[in-house]
């Protein structure tokens, strides 16, 4: 029951990602991979974050933990000398969104709309007085810009909360797309903030559909980029892990049995997909639940 509340608080504190944070104090250090010649990966202190150099300003994507707003700002002035114009939150959690405080408010934030409601409900926005939160929202596609500046936004259902969004650069054909493929391991839903496991698969799968011409990927954590093979290795990955799961369940298997006895199938691992799965919503087993919940 503590343990149940614990991660509750957590939640609605949108903390993930925070734990292993805490009570490590020391240097900030971004760690900066160039993906083209105008984008950049920065990677440390939470998820990972794209900064899109335009001709007259930059986009950025993901904030990061809580105090490292101003080591990006820092960072991106090594970069180039143009304006931040933009700041694009992937979803609510708090190793994507607690930068934005520090962020100038001449900046815009935007968010998938249900992103925004999330974000109203975290202290560290409420600490701030409401700064940090997004000034404009999206339902299903946004476009900012145009030409060598266009940015392309989209939401194709619910999969790690129920407002993931994924961010598009057409013109140098690669795009960042959060935790909902945060890199080749089993994904983290969080319920609590409207993610689905049961309809993740379908989510990543649209995306692969409808987005054209990306070569290469950021994800949320992944310390090196993916190619587009990759987001449809990582669609079938999780359908056929919830089609596990519901044979398991049809076959009379509880939750831990499924748990115990789960393998990722060698066609995957072979792949460099992994069953590994962030504790903080209850790992595996709470994974599997889900699915015999139909969440």
């Amino acid at each position: 029951m503590k343990r149940a509340m614990l991660l509750g608080a957590l939640v609605a504190a949108g903390a993930l990602g925070l734990v292993a944070a805490q009570g490590q104090p020391g240097p900030k250090v971004i760690d900066v991979e160039k993906v083209r010649d105008n984008l950049y990966m920065l990677k440390g202190g939470g998820g990972n974050t794209a900064v899109f150099v335009g001709t007259s300003g930059v986009v950025v994507v993901d904030a990061k933990n809580p105090g490292w707003g101003q080591p990006i700002l820092d960072k991106i002035k090594e970069l180039t000398n143009k304006p931040i114009t933009t700041l694009i939150n992937t979803h609510t959690h708090g190793d994507h969104v607690s930068g934005n405080v520090e962020f100038p408010a001449t900046v815009d934030i935007i968010v998938q709309e249900n992103t925004k409601t999330n974000m109203e409900k975290m202290d560290i926005f409420k600490e701030h007085n409401g700064h940090g939160l997004p000034k404009k929202t999206f339902k299903d596609r946004m476009t900012l810009g145009s030409g060598a500046d266009r940015v392309d936004l989209y939401y194709f259902g619910r999969g790690h909360t129920n407002g993931d969004a994924w961010i598009v650069f057409p013109q140098i054909r690669a795009m960042h797309s959060g935790d909902i493929f945060a890199g080749k391991n089993l994904p983290l839903i969080d319920t609590n903030n409207g993610g689905s496991v049961t309809e993740i698969g379908d989510s990543l799968q649209k995306a692969h559909d409808t987005i054209k011409n990306v070569d290469t990927i950021i994800t949320g954590h992944a310390p090196t980029t993916m190619t587009f093979g990759d987001l449809q290795g990582y669609a079938d990955f999780n359908k056929d892990f919830v089609k596990w799961a519901q044979d398991e369940k049809r076959a009379g298997k509880t939750a831990d049995q499924a748990a115990a006895e789960y393998k990722v199938p060698d066609k995957y691992s072979s792949a460099g997909f992994t069953g590994n799965v962030n504790p903080l919503f209850g790992g595996l087993k709470a994974m599997i639940q889900q699915v015999y919940d139909g969440k």
